[in-house]
């Protein structure tokens, strides 16, 4: 029976780690693999988390089994960061615990389809998973290009999207920090994808990783609030694993928007279902970790003051790449207006290669970059290979 399968291409992001770790030069640079990095090269673990977890540890007296929806404790501490003061939009949102954003993406997608959605609008580039997802579960989707050449959003092709839309469809935004391109909506193009929506009822599934990481915790969650406001329902997909550190505990949550209760408790109940049939349970660790932090106001601070120093530190590299402005053929003054730990970078995938084999320079063929893989040592090294292969 095994024999009927097809091999796979493998995941070209894991090849390129094993590619890294082979090369022997000391001065080689890894842009690829998407996690946060320090000045060092770490990828540390908060503090803020060491002490959750300490607290764990000494306090928690059970590992019994949580049920489909998960810590509603975290759950629920984290809503007034994603949705206001008003966490709850006056009744109008319910969530759950995903494992990881991956999974809230996951079971946003297969129940908008359960309800009837047919295909999902999907401005590209993306997160390489999202079309996994969809391809996987047999929902069709649709591309629209969501940045410009100038690395700017593209928002004639986004509202093009929304208002041409067959019946039956949504549509996946990124709330944030776009992965890969790092292209931001403004505030008033927000409205207008707010109000666009509202007009035509298209579905919005909305994706935010990385919450934190661009302009600050309020700013990032502007956009998403300004959508919610202006439409009936949605759905969104939320991650821990990166403004927390906590990328292998896997920690999302996944919460759905409703006019009318009924229809609230009727979507929660089919989500429930989904859940259960999917990974039954979700893990528990990093929610609790995170619950924790969030109802303890000196944790909740020392959180935010990791969490602005990463920000910060990338802050600093966006700059000095935007100061570099023409760097042979490639413009890198637009990344200083970009967000996230992602940018893309317009070079052929043999630019790439070159990068790789004469400067030990690694990133994905698409030319995305990981901002946080740069800092004050290694990033003249950078620019000046850019200008030698693009010039």
């Amino acid at each position: 029976m095994l024999n009927r399968l097809e091999t796979q291409s493998p995941d070209a992001l894991l090849a390129l780690i094993k590619l890294y770790a082979d090369d022997s030069r000391t001065d080689k640079i890894d842009l690829g693999v998407g996690v946060y990095r320090t000045d060092d090269g770490d990828t540390p673990v908060f503090a803020a988390i060491k002490a959750a977890e300490q607290r764990l540890v000494d306090n928690q007296d059970s590992k019994s089994y949580l049920g489909p929806e998960g810590d509603m404790g975290f759950v629920n501490a984290l809503m007034p960061y994603i949705f206001g003061d008003d966490a709850t939009m006056g009744g109008r949102i319910a969530g759950m615990q995903t494992p990881g954003g991956t999974g809230a993406v996951r079971l946003a997608a297969a129940l908008a389809q359960k309800a009837g959605l047919e295909r999902l609008y999907m401005g590209t580039p993306s997160w390489p998973n999202h079309a996994q997802i969809f391809r996987d579960i047999a929902l069709e989707f649709a591309p629209f290009e969501h940045a410009k050449a100038d690395g700017t959003a593209n928002i004639d092709d986004v509202l093009e999207a929304i208002r041409s839309a067959q019946p039956n469809s949504g549509i996946l935004l990124h709330g944030c920090c776009h992965n890969p391109t790092g292209v931001e909506y403004t505030s008033a193009q927000w409205d207008a994808i707010g109000d666009a929506i509202a007009e035509t009822g298209i579905f919005p599934i909305i994706d935010t990783a990385y919450q934190g990481l661009g302009d600050g915790l309020e700013e990032d969650a502007a956009g998403l609030r300004s959508v919610l406001a202006k439409v009936p329902e949605a759905f969104i997909a939320y991650s821990c694993d990166k403004n927390f550190g906590m990328y292998r505990d896997r920690v999302g949550a996944f919460y759905i928007m409703a006019n009318d209760q009924a229809v609230l408790d009727k979507a929660f109940s089919n989500a429930n279902a989904l859940a259960r049939a999917s990974w039954s349970m979700p893990p528990d660790h990093g929610g609790s970790a995170v619950r924790e932090i969030l109802r303890d106001g000196e944790l909740t601070r020392l959180w935010l003051d990791e969490l602005d120093t990463m920000r910060e530190r990338m802050r600093q590299v966006r700059t000095r790449l935007a100061d570099a402005g023409q760097t042979g053929g490639v413009d890198l003054a637009p990344l200083g207006q970009q967000n996230g730990l992602f940018s893309v970078l317009p070079v052929s995938k043999e630019q790439v290669a070159t990068l790789r084999e004469d400067h030990g320079i690694y990133m994905a063929a698409s030319g995305r970059i990981n901002i946080a893989g740069l800092n004050m040592g290694n990033i003249d090294k950078f620019i000046a290979a850019v200008a030698d292969v693009t010039g």
